[in-house]
């Protein structure tokens, strides 16, 4: 999973988190306030009885007449101004058959699911009475009541919840939505990271980031800017060592090349001479016959030594692609594949561009890498024809492409983890010019494609 869709996923859940608590501590308060709201209205109606009871005892201008009775005008539109919605207020001493005084609760809100009554009233509980005195030194001046009325106010608190949740949820859209815009941009840097490090993969190992503004990822491409550098500088030097050995191990077959033509050649070629002088004196002799026959036999086995010593001697030498050329070199490869059996498989030789100045190690690693993926292909697979194709490129690529395609099957896979010598040697030598190597899977076998630099 992208770490934008994490990011952000995380970020939903710690929203709605929220959300949930928020909407907790909202229903509580909401149920809660109608407490507070049913308080509040009886301590503004006792207030207001009070200053009424007062101001009739004044007009009445006697304290010991018989107790007062309640205030005839408390049932006035400035005391329902005092009584917050749904909140019923009752006064003592009242008359007979009066009814409370409630505030208006109709039109307040919309009716609040049963489920959300049901499951306030089971966790919250009811709401409690609140009873407060008009005068605290008349006790006979009587006393308010305020009580909540169960219905009005479940649909006040399923409003004001409404209303806050709505706009809770709104901001955490707004807020999800803003914070996923933000996380993207700040981490848009690891695509460019991430760029950087598939072409570091594909051998561009110099590759330059932009200056990030996050510390941490300027901090990063920093790290893989180092890296690069370092890989291409170790690139460089096993390419150099590549070359050196490839330098050392020439110089060695051709010192050993000499010393086998010297020593061995001389000696065979002795040994040759002398075989005949015995097999010559000897055929006069009918006596010594058998003689004969064994110095004929040395002979044709030291001609088979000196034919296998000479075989190794071309081996050995320099490929005929440096003093040829490459054309005329491959040429002569593909004749010589073809005339050792008429049974082989068909090699098409396919030559595009101008490869007459193609020499030196280019020609060389050309060379020898179609020398060993044509020795691959006759050996170990079973095909009928193979192509080899020689394409100069000119332009900006300014390489020399060498693609042998047989149709002998095979896994391209396993070719490619192969750690054979030959494959090996392979790599090494198109690694030692700045070049490269690729196996991949052709119409019905293999196909073994290397691009060598011309300036190299």
């Amino acid at each position: 999973m992208r770490l934008v869709v994490q990011l952000v996923a995380r970020l939903l859940v710690v929203v709605v988190l929220c959300l949930a608590a928020a909407t907790i501590w909202v229903t509580i308060d909401a149920y809660r306030s109608v407490d507070r709201a049913t308080a509040a209205s009886a301590q503004r109606v006792s207030q207001a009885l009070e200053a009424l009871y007062w101001r009739e005892l004044l007009l009445r201008g006697n304290i010991k007449r018989d107790h007062l009775l309640p205030v005839p005008e408390w049932r006035t539109i400035e005391t329902m101004q005092l009584i917050s919605p749904g909140i019923c207020i009752d006064f003592e001493l009242k008359s007979e058959f009066e009814k409370p005084l409630c505030g208006q609760s109709k039109g307040i809100g919309k009716p609040a699911p049963p489920w959300f009554a049901a499951v306030v009233q089971s966790v919250l509980g009811s709401h409690a009475a609140v009873a407060q005195p008009i005068s605290v030194r008349a006790t006979t001046a009587g006393s308010v009541t305020a009580v909540a009325d169960p219905d009005a106010a479940i649909e006040l608190a399923w409003e004001h919840i409404l209303g806050i949740v709505t706009v809770a949820l709104l901001m955490a859209l707004a807020i999800a939505v803003l914070a996923s815009v933000a996380i993207a941009h700040t981490l848009a840097p690891a695509r460019s990271i991430v760029a950087a490090l598939q072409r570091m993969a594909h051998g561009h190992y110099r590759t330059s980031l932009p200056r990030f503004r996050s510390m941490e990822f300027s901090m990063i491409g920093q790290a893989v800017g180092d890296l690069g550098v370092r890989l291409a500088q170790a690139t460089e030097q096993r390419a150099d060592l590549t070359r050196r050995l490839l330098e050392i191990r020439s110089d060695e077959r051709r010192a050993l090349s000499r010393e086998l033509h010297d020593e061995f050649g001389q000696n065979l070629t002795g040994i040759l001479a002398f075989a005949s002088t015995i097999e010559a004196s000897s055929a006069q002799d009918p006596e010594r016959t058998g003689i004969a026959q064994d110095a004929r036999m040395i002979s044709q086995a030291t001609l088979r030594i000196m034919t296998c010593l000479r075989d190794t001697l071309d081996r050995l030498r320099h490929p005929p692609a440096e003093e040829l050329g490459l054309e005329a070199s491959l040429v002569g490869l593909v004749d010589r594949w073809q005339s050792q059996d008429a049974r082989r498989p068909i090699i098409q030789l396919e030559l595009q561009g101008d490869l007459a100045d193609v020499r030196g190690i280019v020609a060389t690693t050309a060379y020898r890498v179609a020398q060993e993926c044509l020795t691959n292909s006759l050996r170990h697979g079973a095909a009928r024809e193979i192509v080899l194709r020689i394409e100069r490129r000119s332009g900006i690529e300014n390489a020399l492409l060498i693609r042998v395609e047989d149709d002998g099957g095979g896994d391209a896979v396993s070719v490619a983890r192969s750690a054979g010598f030959g494959l090996t040697g392979m790599r090494e030598r198109v690694a030692a010019v700045g070049g490269s190597l690729s196996i991949a899977r052709a119409r019905h076998g293999l196909s073994v494609a290397a691009t060598i630099p011309l300036a190299a």
